[in-house]
């Protein structure tokens, strides 16, 4: 294989002819790259790519063949370096987490403040640029478990640039940001290009995330890193897989059981008051949901979204001291956590946080069937082939067998989607449903979405920062807005007009 990558003098990473030692770790073709000085990098391809395993080669984390190493350029070591990661953002910040710990208040005694869990920052300038930046102001005073998947995203990205880096890998870094605050980071990211001199290295899944001061492409598909090029090339190149829903996963979408739900009203709200010591996320909330409406819930970073779906789920104990009925019942009147959940799939970037475990994939889709973070019982034969069947439809079944805990995290997510419709529930919860997935998955999930909704008598609540994400079959939307450091919500349901506004 021809060596891409001459030798210069003013590169900050390279690496020639590069075969990680273990072949578990490996990819299909030795590595050349050579990273210049100036050069913003995007390192892009789909789900399982192998973008991980080339990042984690780059940072010398595998030891290769023949003695060779990574090198970097003049000046540069290894803390010169900050790697964030999406699982940085969903389960790492706080080694004590559990499922559910961000919405039990008394258990959080030992969960650290964001503000005393900061490390050292290089200079006062540094950090008063971080704050401004950032808007740290918001957060300082939260504990860690409490914050929202987009505020845990800024914190993470600020705390790991306190020791000023030389260079930034950033894995998936819009996901789960808001439009303003995606477009905040990108003017962060540019300054810190141009005022700090930064070189950016970003891992997205789909051309679309990458910003407009990226100026180099990597592309990485079937384990194999092609050469380097300039991203208006790279862009006029390339080609996304366009997956078709097949008309046999359709038709068995179709002929699952009808919803066995007698009641006209899957959900109702009533002056719903959801507060945290002096901190109100929710303020006299009214929300009724009936029986087959598609909703689109809405909101900025923080504005109390997920906090709404763990009262509706029963994951936040808050939720029996609140006027909540579901499926015609009154919350509180007797019934079990798990007569509440039997009846709703949900996924969300809290459930994504807690599954760091090493399960067979099938198990973790099989877990839905009990509403377990885990598989604590024996599942029948015929379990086990409906868990199969879900597999398929997302295309996933090769990933059947495989541990759960080493897939790449657009894998990951579409696991937890599989789980999610496994039961074919009355109520589907989708909270932020295509994080992290590549445009072939994105697609082929929007499909799958449409479908479930298309069937008689099917509710849905979709959560999502992105308008295009929103299936067609969307009827309503709720918007939670933010005044200071309260939230709350209009009272009045909002007929679901344009996804463009």
């Amino acid at each position: 294989m021809a060596i891409f990558a001459a030798v210069m003098d003013n590169f900050t990473i390279r690496l020639e002819n590069g075969i990680v030692a273990n072949p578990e770790y490996r990819l299909a073709e030795p590595v050349n790259i050579c990273m210049k000085n100036g050069q913003q990098i995007a390192i892009c391809g789909p789900n399982g790519a192998g973008k991980t395993l080339l990042v984690n080669i780059l940072l010398r984390q595998y030891p290769l063949l023949d003695k060779r190493e990574t090198e970097y350029g003049s000046g540069i070591h290894g803390g010169d370096i900050r790697y964030i990661t999406f699982r940085d953002s969903y389960g790492s910040a706080d080694s004590t987490y559990f499922y559910q710990q961000r919405w039990n208040m008394t258990e959080m005694g030992e969960s650290p403040v964001a503000g005393d869990a900061f490390p050292f920052v290089a200079s006062q300038e540094w950090k008063d640029s971080l704050f401004r930046l950032f808007d740290l102001s918001l957060i300082w005073d939260k504990q860690l478990v409490t914050l929202s998947s987009g505020e845990m995203r800024k914190y993470q990205l600020a705390r790991s640039l306190a020791v000023k880096p030389r260079i930034v890998i950033i894995d998936s870094p819009f996901i789960g940001l808001d439009r303003e605050t995606r477009d905040m980071l990108c003017s962060l990211l540019k300054e810190l290009i141009g005022k700090w001199d930064m070189q950016i290295i970003l891992i997205v899944s789909r051309p679309e995330d990458i910003p407009d001061f990226i100026t180099h492409v990597i592309e990485v598909r079937d384990r194999i890193c092609r050469p380097m090029t300039d991203k208006a090339s790279f862009l006029t190149g390339f080609k996304a897989d366009s997956p078709t829903l097949s008309a046999e996963a359709i038709q068995l979408m179709h002929s699952l059981p009808e919803s066995d739900m007698d009641s006209d009203e899957i959900v109702r709200c009533n002056q719903v008051v959801l507060q945290y010591g002096s901190r109100r996320i929710l303020d006299h909330l009214d929300w009724t949901i009936g029986k087959g409406e598609h909703w689109a819930l809405l909101g900025r970073n923080g504005s109390g979204k997920s906090a709404l779906l763990s009262l509706i789920y029963a994951d936040n104990p808050q939720s029996y001291a609140c006027d909540i009925s579901l499926f015609g019942r009154a919350r509180g009147t007797g019934e079990s956590i798990w007569e509440i959940k039997r009846h709703i799939g949900y996924v969300s970037p809290e459930m994504h946080r807690s599954y760091s475990r090493h399960y067979p994939a099938i198990d973790i889709v099989a877990s839905g069937l009990h509403d377990s973070v885990g598989l604590y019982q024996k599942i029948t034969n015929e379990e086990r082939e409906s868990c199969r069947v879900w597999l398929q439809i997302f295309g996933v079944s090769h990933l059947e067998n495989r541990d759960f805990y080493y897939l790449s995290s657009g894998e990951q997510r579409m696991i937890l989607l599989a789980r999610a419709f496994v039961k074919n529930p009355s109520l589907i919860i989708l909270d932020e449903p295509l994080h992290g997935l590549d445009t072939a998955n994105r697609s082929l999930v929007m499909q799958i979405i449409k479908a479930f909704c298309e069937q008689p008598q099917k509710t849905m609540i979709i959560v999502t920062h992105y308008p295009e994400e929103l299936p067609d079959t969307i009827d309503h939307q709720l918007k939670l807005t933010r005044t200071g450091d309260r939230f709350r919500s209009p009272n009045q349901q909002d007929e679901f007009q344009s996804k463009d506004e």
